[in-house]
């Protein structure tokens, strides 16, 4: 098992979540919600990283910023 996987698996319903500055609210009950780059899911008590902007979970900081440069890329066609 890497350091990605979650253990164990992740089960049960997906969360909508409201990304706000410095904290979620949780919308919907769920168990997790799902990277917006990967399309892994993330427990809510795992979430670290988002995007109030664009109301985005990531798993990994280097997700985050892989979003962030393909919006900058598609910002300056």
């Amino acid at each position: 098992m890497n350091r990605n996987e979650t253990f164990p698996p992740v089960m049960g319903r997906e969360a909508k979540v409201l990304f706000m500055d410095a904290d979620f609210k949780v919308i919907q009950p769920g168990d997790f919600v799902r990277c917006a780059v990967t399309g892994q899911p993330i427990r809510l008590n795992e979430l670290r990283y988002w995007s109030v902007e664009r109301q985005e979970a990531y798993a990994t900081p280097e997700a985050g910023l892989q979003r962030h440069l393909e919006v900058m890329k598609g910002l300056k066609k």
